[in-house]
């Protein structure tokens, strides 16, 4: 399975892809920080956006995309932009029929560290190890885009199959 994580945000937007199955090594496909000028109109800066993920979406060719969910901070403007930053992310997939998983950073973390409450170095330290890195990704939003599509591999395969088994389940006959 290929999954593009996206750390999602206007200034800063991570990628990261991975290939990898559950019980199965994980390798480092491709990651990069997307950056646009604050001094950009909004519309701008989306565009922007939308142009890197769809020239990734058509490189990489993912059969799967996990983005942050966006959760309520101190300041509103921040959740804003992040926001606005993941709806482009969520349409580039779903234009491409991919299916769009949303992890919250603590389920991000639980996943890959074994601890929801995880830092961004410890994070950093364990997407480096279970890629069979040297160093830590850098910035912080290119480790967390993996980190989300680590998580997706593994607990997104998890959850594929329990709904393919409940689905089953409801096509039995009586």
């Amino acid at each position: 399975m290929r999954v593009l994580g996206v750390d999602p945000g206007l200034t800063r937007c991570g990628l990261g892809v991975v290939d990898g199955a559950p019980g199965r090594p994980l390798a480092l496909v491709d990651v990069e920080v997307v950056r646009t000028p604050s001094q950009l109109a909004l519309g701008e800066r989306l565009v922007m956006l939308a142009e890197a993920l769809d020239a990734w979406l058509d490189q990489h060719q993912p059969d799967a995309v996990a983005v942050e969910r966006v959760f309520s901070q101190q300041n509103v403007r921040t959740v804003m932009s992040t926001a606005q930053a993941s709806g482009v992310a969520v349409l580039a997939a779903a234009r491409r029929g991919l299916p769009v998983a949303l992890h919250t950073p603590s389920e991000v973390k639980a996943a890959v560290t074994g601890n929801g409450r995880a830092d961004k170095a410890q994070v950093g330290a364990m997407v480096a190890r279970l890629l069979k890195l040297d160093v830590r990704p850098r910035p912080a939003d290119a480790s967390d885009a993996l980190a989300l599509a680590i998580c997706q591999v593994w607990r997104g395969s998890a959850q594929a199959r329990l709904d393919a088994a409940v689905a089953g389940a409801e096509w039995r006959p009586k």
